[in-house]
């Protein structure tokens, strides 16, 4: 919040004094004069007693501001270089939160980061669909953390890492909550809400559409995540409000509908996990067209966006923003 105040006061002696137009003269109106003095030194009060009261109320906004910054914490984002696969780990004080795991192999990196940060659980792990680069790490974290809870989507998988990760659930005793429906919990204050896909069949051979999307609301900033959704799962989610960060849907690859979305969700800034030969030029387009600032994990490496409640901090390991 800014505040302008702008006071002006023109006074002149030659030898005249003139208020408001009228000009008195101290030898013809003594009586006028002194009250024109007088009166100059009840503005001059006013104005001082105004000035302290606007500079006590500053300061009592950025004191405020800095508590609310505080009381929210800090929530750290980093976006993985997989090439064409989501890894995105999620970490606020005494949480972390992972949203899908990449490739095979791709596990490691993350595991990587969370034991560089000390930490030993992973509170939730949101697998939002079941292709190969998004679910191919999971197992690796599976059996390498100790993992609360797990969520997916309620379909089957056919590729080899889904029987891999089936298998790691059951080394760990880890029964997975498959959504039917939206789900919302809350860690360190940072509020979580897990959309579920609307449909049981969207089309043979189409796993996309079962993305679950995530919403993260840290105190003034939304982070939405939106795993590979397509056409007709961002209809779904169309109405789902704006965000402060998006991670573009389906690795920036063409969808007839992604106007309609940025339009809808008016992200401020955006990052995209894919490859460089994946990243549709249409829709770099419509990202700038959008306004949105803009990184990509091909050209800039693990991305890492940390919000402290207010504003989001982006920091790439290479390069700028598109």
């Amino acid at each position: 919040m800014s505040i302008h105040i702008c006071i002006s006061f023109s006074i002149f002696f030659n030898p005249n004094l003139s208020f408001c137009g009228i000009i008195y003269n101290e030898r013809v109106y003594p009586d006028t004069f002194r009250k024109g003095l007088l009166l100059m030194k009840i503005i001059k009060r006013t104005v001082a007693l105004l000035m302290t009261t606007v500079l006590g109320t500053l300061a009592l906004f950025s004191c405020n501001e800095k508590q609310e910054q505080a009381a929210a914490g800090e929530l750290k984002v980093t976006f993985f270089d997989v090439g064409k696969a989501d890894a995105i780990l999620l970490q606020s004080e005494n949480a972390n939160v992972v949203i899908d795991c990449g490739e095979k192999g791709d596990g490691k990196k993350i595991g990587k980061l969370l034991e560089e940060s000390d930490c030993d659980t992973i509170d939730y792990l949101i697998i939002t669909h079941f292709d190969k680069d998004h679910v191919g790490g999971a197992a690796k974290l599976i059996r390498s953390f100790n993992v609360k809870n797990v969520l997916t989507p309620n379909y089957d998988g056919t590729v080899d890492e889904y029987d891999k990760y089936l298998g790691a659930l059951a080394e760990k005793s880890i029964t997975p909550i498959k959504l039917t429906e939206d789900i919302s919990f809350t860690l360190d204050a940072i509020d979580y809400t897990v959309y579920a896909p609307k449909k049981s069949f969207y089309g043979d051979n189409d796993e996309n559409d079962f993305s679950l999307v995530t919403k993260v609301v840290h105190n003034k900033n939304t982070l939405l995540f939106t795993g590979d959704a397509m056409e007709q799962r961002l209809d779904e989610i169309m109405d789902i409000g704006t965000c402060t960060l998006l991670k573009v849907p389906y690795h920036g690859r063409k969808l007839d509908n992604i106007s309609d979305f940025l339009n809808a969700v008016k992200p401020k800034c955006a990052v995209v996990c894919t490859s460089s030969s994946e990243f549709s030029g249409k829709v770099q387009d419509a990202l700038k067209k959008s306004n949105a600032t803009t990184y990509a994990t091909c050209f800039n490496g693990d991305i890492t966006a940390v919000s402290n409640g207010s504003n989001i901090t982006i920091t790439t390991e290479k390069g700028n923003s598109l």
